[in-house]
This record gives structure tokens, C-alpha cells and sequence, in this order.
């Protein structure tokens, strides 16, 4: 990462289109320059259009493993990054045990026995008890890994001001080891539903994309590409009707793996149409929201 000899974009969205995903130019360039330039790469944008999935395919371009934080409120340092073994701690002490009464043995007082364990107390906290959570094992890793640090947006503000060494240094902070590097410098990809503004610091320190939902001819050729097997004309009645739903006043719309899915579904039923009956069949692949369902199955029985 950070090579003059960072992919073609071309490249880039031609491998994205074998595996079913239609790359748009932005994407792809956006991965280029988060390589070339050894930046993490912020994805924003609605719910649904295919972040993750982003993330997951460039992990293998590189034939790379994908390390996922997946974010929530309440996420902090511990989950994020490492604890420390207490059980297996605790194990070692018990067998430890006889060993840690000869080294106080010949200690003349509470002072000294004190003095003989607290360089010994100090093994109970080396790596050999360290859990690594995903921040930290992509530090770790001798390979270089694709780093998904998924919804950002879900965490609170502290959490974002913890990530800010991880994203400028590729370095975490262990108050008992220090200091550690990176090994091999992960490529990044932070996402974000937009639900809250993130902060100045943590923008600052990525790349940014806003990614919204493909146009009709790109979802046309997505459907095409992830389902075959489904008519053309019904594939472009079906982009047509998703257009449509995300323009009403559903809560949620929905995202291009939903469509797929709808997609795939009236595959299966044999579907030749969209008709009311084949909806009522159908829809729970697309909408995921009963309201959404009942208000888009009361417009499709009024404008059939």
C-alpha cells in the first residue's frame, strides 16, 4: 500500500463486475487513490448500496483476509482493540503457585516478598495473554489485511477520537506493552450510514465517498448480472418499481442487495409479471417494513 504501482482502476472495476458488483468510475478511482495514496477510505452514504460489499471485494482483489469491526453505541477500546486473558491468568498462577513461594522464600518482610514478585507480576501481561479484537489484529497481522471499520456512525464520539491513531499512524497504544506498529499496513475502509456527523479530525484523516443508490441502468445491469436467469423485460419492470418505491414515503428504502434478492425471488416463482398477486407473493424479499408493505401494496392494487 502507498506503491506508484497501485491498481488501474479499470482493473479494479472490471475484477468488481465478474464477482456481480457493477463498480461506477468513483468507486474504483476512490480505491486507487486510498492505495496509492495510503489513506483509509471513508464510504458514507444510505443503507443499502453497498459499502460492506465494497470492503469485501476489495479484501479479494488482493486476495487479502477481511478483518470487521463491526460498530454499536457502547463500543469501546476493550472490544475494539484487546483484553487481557484473566482466565488463562488466573491459570497460570494456580500452577504457578509453588514457584511464586520459593521466589518469597528468603524475602525478610512484606516489603521485600513485594519486591521479589514485581518484576514477575509483569509476565502476567505480556502478549502471551493479550486477546487481539480486530483493530489490533490487523496491527498485528504479517499479512496485509483489508480493515472494515463497519457504521461508524453507530459509535460515540470518544470512540471516533480512540480510532484517530489507528487511522494517521497505523499504531494502537497498550498502557502494559506500549507501543505497537503495524507489521504490514492494513488498507482501510470506514462506512457510514450518515445518521450523525462524524467528526472533523477523523474525516480529515480519510479519503472520502458518498455512494447513493445506482442509477436505473446500473441497478438494470447489477440484476442482470446477479440473476440471469429472470426475464429482461421483468428485470426492467423491476428496476422501474424500486425506483418508484424509493421515491414514495417508505421509511426505508430499499438497498441493492434487497433488490437482488426480489430479483431472485420472482426467478423462483416463475414470475412473468408484476402483478398483484405475484407482490403480495413476492415483496417480503424487498420490503422489510410492514407499514412500507401495506402502503406499497395499497398504491400497486390502486394503479393496477
Amino acid at each position: 500500500m502507498g506503491s506508484p504501482l497501485a491498481p488501474d482502476a479499470a482493473a479494479i472495476a472490471s475484477a468488481f463486475e465478474k464477482s456481480g458488483f457493477i463498480c461506477p468510475p468513483e468507486v474504483a478511482t476512490s480505491l486507487r487513490l486510498s492505495e496509492a495514496l495510503n489513506k483509509p477510505l471513508l464510504l458514507e452514504g444510505p443503507p443499502g448500496v453497498g459499502k460492506t460489499e465494497i470492503a469485501k471485494l476489495w479484501a479479494g482483489f488482493h486476495a487479502a483476509d477481511l478483518i470487521r469491526l463491526q460498530c454499536y453505541e457502547g463500543l469501546d477500546e476493550a472490544r475494539a482493540l484487546y483484553e487481557w486473558s484473566y482466565g488463562k491468568q488466573m491459570l497460570y498462577a494456580q500452577l504457578l503457585r509453588e514457584k511464586v513461594g520459593d521466589l518469597i522464600a528468603s524475602a525478610p518482610d512484606l516489603r521485600g516478598s513485594m519486591a521479589a514478585l514485581r518484576g514477575q507480576a509483569d509476565e502476567f501481561f505480556s502478549r502471551d495473554f493479550l486477546l487481539p479484537r480486530p483493530l489490533l489484529a490487523a496491527i498485528l497481522s504479517e499479512r496485509a489485511v483489508v480493515l472494515l471499520i463497519d457504521e461508524i456512525d453507530r459509535s460515540d464520539e470518544e470512540f471516533e477520537a480512540f480510532l484517530l491513531e489507528v487511522l494517521s499512524d497505523y499504531q494502537v497504544s497498550i498502557p502494559e506493552l506500549g507501543t505497537i506498529r503495524a507489521r504490514q499496513i492494513p488498507r482501510m475502509i470506514l462506512t457510514s450510514n450518515d445518521t450523525r456527523d462524524l467528526s472533523d479530525a477523523l474525516r480529515r484523516r480519510c479519503l472520502y465517498l458518498y455512494v447513493d443508490f445506482p442509477g436505473r441502468e446500473e441497478e438494470l445491469r447489477i440484476v442482470r448480472a446477479r440473476v440471469p436467469e429472470l426475464p429482461e423485460e421483468l428485470a426492467r419492470r423491476v428496476v422501474a418499481f424500486v425506483a418508484s418505491v424509493r421515491k414514495s414515503e417508505v421509511r426505508r428504502a430499499p438497498g441493492v442487495a434487497e433488490v437482488v434478492d426480489w430479483a431472485r425471488a420472482l426467478a423462483a416463482l416463475s414470475a412473468s409479471a408484476l402483478d398483484v398477486e405475484t407482490l403480495r407473493r413476492s415483496l417480503g424479499a424487498l420490503i422489510k417494513n410492514r407499514d412500507d408493505l401495506e402502503r406499497v401494496l395499497r398504491d400497486a392494487v390502486r394503479h393496477k
